[in-house]
């Protein structure tokens, strides 16, 4: 079974069919509807066929459906008919989610926090993945996506984002317990170092966790998690 799996983030669209080697992508934005991501995933896997679609969307999602619009993204993403759209089976969980799932070892409670234009939080508990949305509940004056998402790098600068970061780290570690906690996300390299007792994400596990979705594991030419490069097929935005 060939499966598609498609990362949906606030700055970029990212995909990959298992048995490929290289993922590619194509900008998003603040104004990407969920049509203009159909078409820009058709548009650059052309020459690629797949069977089923694994997707990561970046809110909430229940029973396979969005519940609420990405908050970094256009609307219109609730309700949308996706299976229609693209002509095939598809299973959809929040980004964080499917990146945490990718990113699990196989035993004990492991907290994922992807650190990327926002704050994506989940939970992996002896192999069951739990969505969460940490990032938006209340830190000091705003919320935890304010200070250590995109939004906060830029208005606070790197030195008081990684202070911030560490903070958000050990709090929702001491709320959680987890056995092993996982930084992911775009932003993760932009630390000098990793707070204690985290290891470092990698998001092309989102594509590991997407084939998991639907029961299938990495090519044999892809044992490595490492990133290998991403394929840049656009520039535009959208379409």
């Amino acid at each position: 079974m060939k499966v598609l799996a498609i990362d949906v983030g606030g700055t970029h669209v990212k995909v990959l069919l298992n048995g490929e080697d290289t993922p590619r992508k194509f900008d998003s934005g603040p104004k990407m509807t969920p049509g203009e991501m159909v078409k820009g995933v058709k548009n650059i896997t052309k020459d690629w066929k797949y069977d089923v679609i694994a997707m990561g969307y970046p809110a909430p999602v229940m029973r396979n459906h969005p519940i609420l619009d990405p908050y970094n993204l256009g609307k219109g993403w609730v309700g949308y008919h996706y299976e229609k759209a693209f002509g095939c089976p598809i299973k959809i969980l929040n980004d964080a989610a499917m990146q945490a799932l990718g990113s699990y070892k196989g035993k004990g409670r492991m907290l994922f926090l992807g650190l990327g234009t926002g704050l994506g939080t989940a939970v992996v508990d002896n192999g069951i993945v739990e969505p969460m949305e940490l990032g938006h509940l209340p830190y000091k004056k705003r919320t935890y996506e304010d200070y250590v998402g995109l939004r906060g790098l830029k208005k606070h600068g790197k030195k008081k984002w990684r202070k911030d970061v560490a903070d958000v780290v050990e709090r929702l570690t001491a709320a959680i317990e987890p056995d092993d906690v996982v930084l992911g996300g775009g932003n993760v390299k932009k630390l000098k170092k990793l707070p204690p007792q985290c290891r470092l994400g990698d998001n092309f596990n989102a594509f590991l966790g997407g084939f998991r979705m639907w029961n299938v594991e990495l090519a044999k030419n892809l044992k490595s998690t490492k990133n290998p490069k991403t394929s840049n097929q656009r520039s535009g935005k959208g379409v």
